[in-house]
């Protein structure tokens, strides 16, 4: 039974209400003044809700309210009151009330205002399955339908949006749904790469998706008309942005948000440095080849996007002032937060931060992280918790009261990989899980997009036999020597390199300062 406290000092003009509650099986104890509410509060642990008169004689309600939350800070709180006043309604809710109500109250609001914060889950996981329910066959069927990438970026927005909603709710078995149907998605979207993406790099081919390589042209360079703030967050998913979304709508207002496609690799030295130089791979070898290195060459594979970056402002005939940062660890996030208004003069300030793809990387290596990543929820809500205490906030924080515009975009995603697919290949084939280059390679071909000449897709090959393979879904690429132990290791890890909607399908937004 539900145990309700109503306070007020004329609780014997509240009778109807009362005996109404009582018929739908609520207990209700009634007070007329807030002394005798907190002493009930402090001696009685079985109440449920409160409802509060905010004017009463002695102690008001706001006190009243006050002196509730410290012997129970959770214990939901309905403030009732005769008064419209802003500043009242103001200070209930600074306060942390559960609802607001105004005088003179009929019954139902009553129950609803319980329904809402009592039954409250009980109701949203109820109704959340139905909806799912619903749209579980409308996503089959668009499935069966998808020729084109814009209506994969569709798709794959509303299985992230349900991805989050269902788990929420305790209903496990709907979250096991969805994955399955992710699984199945990110199957038919592998055959859609496989299909399409060399086609992508043709002359005169119009219908292809933004690429990365033409994002800072095509998004990021007209919206420089004002002093602007570029953040990239390397290996930032679509729905770790989401969730970090209502922090930054806090300063920022959406003014509009592009999904663009992470070119193959989806891994930093390609898809990043393409980006910055607005080049393909290979136009940057041709063109910059002492920067550019190839997976076999020694030596970091992008330590010159700012100098990428310049060629490209040149380029594109763009005569800015500009500064980059990249931000690898705690204390240089630090440094530059505390000296960001020093970029005030930039007509753009750029922040390369790389927390989640450390992140991710980390999960690897460590057990501890890996048991606090475990599955995607998880992984959000540790990329939550990092943001929401981490020096990036500040700098957003800092930002916006500068003024200035602010873009967030990403390289490319990463997906939890499960199961492994065995590969061959010479001494110098790369290290990376997602993704093979090299002479010679041997391989499942079920389980790969293969590329036999890499300058078809814009990617420059070390030798004329060369290729380039991509694992599908949530493939992994292990030896066969020493199989068990490579599979034990990096299973459930999550990589990135390869080919799934987790992986390609990547968000830029553009926000102005509210």
């Amino acid at each position: 039974m539900i145990n309700i406290l109503w306070v007020d000092d004329e609780i014997d003009l509240l009778k109807p209400h009362i005996i109404f509650l009582e018929k739908k099986g609520y207990k209700v104890s009634t007070f007329t003044n807030g002394a005798d509410a907190i002493d009930e509060v402090k001696n009685k642990k079985q109440i449920d809700i409160v409802f509060l008169d905010e004017n009463m004689p002695g102690l008001t309600g706001i006190e009243t309210l006050a002196i509730i939350k410290t012997i129970r800070p959770n214990l939901p709180v309905v403030m009732i009151t005769k008064s419209e006043e802003e500043y009242i309604m103001e200070e209930a809710i600074g306060s942390k009330i559960a609802d607001y109500l105004i005088k003179p109250v009929n019954p139902n609001q009553i129950l609803l205002s319980l329904k809402k914060n009592l039954d409250h889950s009980q109701l949203v996981s109820k109704k959340t399955t139905s909806n799912y329910q619903q749209e579980f066959r409308k996503i089959a069927m668009d499935l069966a339908m998808i020729n084109s990438y814009e209506e994969w970026i569709e798709l794959y927005k509303k299985l992230v949006y349900w991805e989050i909603e269902l788990e929420s709710i305790a209903d496990s078995g709907m979250l096991e749904i969805l994955e399955s149907q992710k699984a199945e998605a990110n199957s038919q979207f592998f055959k859609f790469i496989k299909n399409n993406y060399e086609d992508w790099f043709s002359n005169g081919n119009e219908d292809k998706p933004l690429l990365s390589h033409q994002l800072f042209r095509k998004v990021i360079a007209p919206e420089i008309t004002e002093k602007t703030l570029l953040i990239v967050i390397d290996n930032l998913r679509y729905d770790q942005l989401r969730i970090l979304e209502p922090i930054i709508n806090q300063y920022y207002k959406k003014k509009e948000e592009v999904t663009f496609c992470s070119i193959l690799p989806t891994a930093t030295q390609y898809a990043r440095n393409a980006i910055f130089s607005g080049l393909t791979p290979l136009e940057m070898e041709k063109q910059h080849p002492d920067y550019w290195k190839n997976d076999e060459d020694e030596g970091g594979k992008n330590l010159f996007e700012n100098e990428f970056l310049k060629a490209q402002l040149k380029r594109l005939r763009l005569d800015i002032r500009h500064e980059y940062y990249k931000i690898t660890t705690l204390q240089k996030g630090r440094d530059l937060a505390a000296n960001f208004n020093g970029i005030i003069e930039n007509d753009l300030t750029v922040v390369v931060y790389n927390f989640v793809d450390m992140l991710s990387h980390s999960r690897t290596e460590m057990e501890m992280i890996k048991e606090l990543a475990s599955d995607d929820k998880a992984y959000r809500s540790l990329t939550l918790s990092w943001f929401n205490n981490s020096p990036l906030l500040e700098m957003i924080q800092k930002a916006q009261k500068m003024g200035l515009k602010l873009i967030i975009t990403t390289d490319h995603g990463t997906i939890n990989t499960t199961k492994p697919t065995k590969v061959i290949g010479k001494k110098n084939i790369t290290t990376n899980l997602r993704y093979k280059t090299g002479r010679s390679l041997s391989y499942q071909e079920k389980d790969v997009l293969a590329i036999e000449n890499p300058a078809s897709v814009g990617l420059p090959s070390s030798t004329m036999t060369s290729q380039f393979i991509f694992a599908k879904e949530d493939l992994f690429f292990a030896y066969p020597n020493n199989f068990n132990h490579y599979v034990k290791y990096f299973k459930n890890t999550y990589q990135h390199g390869g080919i799934s909607l987790e992986e390609m399908i990547i968000p830029c937004v553009i926000y102005d300062v509210k």
